[in-house]
């Protein structure tokens, strides 16, 4: 059996950690853990955690670290994700990145690479501005990638929203908490080593290239 891997992708709110996440699982089979698609699972299923989690992120707060970890952890034991994970959104604090290193290191395996995307704040808050997400998560642009029919996925029929993070008010603070709270993780897996910045500005398929040569 190959040895799992596990890579997270670091960067603030809007530059593309969640595409860039999807297209390597695709290529590897390695299972993208996002944090905001299991916040969204446990939305969902209305359980408690959700509630909780739903509250603060309505805010444009980071949710607690007990909560998040939680959530990421138990998902980490279900068989999707013996061939490791791609960690997007997750960990946010440096808190969280000590409890995933701790889990890892009762498994005898490690972070491999953390892919750092830089992009100018004037570039992410015209991306997330124009964000559209289906009920079942599909991602849309109003200006780079817009649905056939304004308002419907593509896919399910179902009507297009703007998340409450996503409305310009919001979005400043968002950068505001991930500089406070998310940023210090840059130095912190710096001084790992296991740190690789990449331009997260060109397009999808040029900034996966990059990530690819960094992997490889």
């Amino acid at each position: 059996m190959k040895q799992p891997m596990y890579l997270i992708f670091l960067g603030p709110p809007g530059v593309g950690k969640g595409t860039q996440a999807a297209c390597l699982k695709e290529r590897w089979g390695i299972e993208k853990v996002s944090s905001g698609d299991l916040f969204r699972e446990h939305f969902h299923n209305n359980t408690e955690l959700g509630r909780i989690a739903k509250s603060y992120m309505d805010e444009g707060e980071l949710v607690p670290d007990e909560i998040t970890t939680q959530m990421v952890m138990h998902h980490l034991d279900s068989p999707s994700c013996e061939n490791g994970a791609i960690f997007d959104g997750f960990p946010r604090t440096v808190a969280q990145a000590q409890s995933l290193d701790e889990l890892l290191l009762t498994r005898n395996t490690k972070i491999d690479v953390v892919i750092w995307l830089n992009v100018p704040e004037e570039v992410i808050v015209d991306r997330l501005s124009g964000r559209r997400i289906s009920e079942h998560g599909r991602v849309y642009h109003i200006k780079y990638n817009p649905p056939m029919v304004e308002g419907i996925c593509d896919v399910d029929g179902s009507n297009l929203y703007q998340r409450e993070d996503d409305k310009p008010e919001t979005i400043k603070h968002r950068l505001e908490v991930y500089n406070e709270k998310t940023a210090p993780l840059i130095n912190f897996y710096r001084e790992k080593g296991v740190l690789a910045q990449v331009d997260g500005v060109p397009s999808i398929d040029e900034v996966t290239s990059l990530i690819r040569n960094v992997i490889s």
